[in-house]
């Protein structure tokens, strides 16, 4: 794994760029916090693609950020934190870390979310995005298959 240095997020913290290196804890975080869980293809594809950073507490990956910007409409793609970061304030920290990167060039970053994933709501809600849409069985379930709010954050009063 490299070494995490960069920026620090939050006292204890450092966010950093990802790199291939980091697929297999990205993975690791995914599987242990998501029910169906991004591929390890999927994480080298948004690496490729897409602004990707990874979270840290020494050396040790405790999460992730993945995000897209076309023109300026951004997107959130994947973001998590290791269940036992949890609680900390450190998805809010990832969240505003996008948010402050994308203020000066984006009017607005659209997400999905599970409609049961009622944490991440209330995280979402209070950063200022609003529920705008919905996918119907956008993600799979336990049970079949589970809608997405379509959610957005309107930066152009920024």
């Amino acid at each position: 794994m490299a070494e995490c240095k960069v920026e620090n997020i939050r006292k204890g913290f450092t966010l950093r760029p990802a790199t291939v290196d980091d697929i297999p804890g990205l993975f690791k975080i995914e599987t242990e916090v998501s029910p169906f869980p991004w591929s390890s293809k999927q994480f080298a594809e948004s690496l490729r693609n897409h602004r990707s950073f990874v979270l840290c507490k020494g050396n040790r990956l405790v999460g992730f950020l993945i995000f897209n910007q076309v023109l300026d409409e951004a997107e959130l793609l994947n973001i998590a934190v290791k269940t036992s970061f949890q609680g900390e304030g450190l998805g809010a920290s990832l969240l505003d870390y996008c948010l402050a990167e994308i203020a000066a060039t984006a009017l607005s970053l659209f997400l999905e979310v599970r409609v049961s994933n009622f944490p991440a709501i209330a995280l979402y809600e209070g950063r200022g995005f609003r529920h705008v849409g919905e996918r119907k069985a956008y993600y799979h379930g336990e049970n079949g298959r589970e809608d997405a709010w379509i959610m957005r954050c309107d930066l152009s009063h920024a």
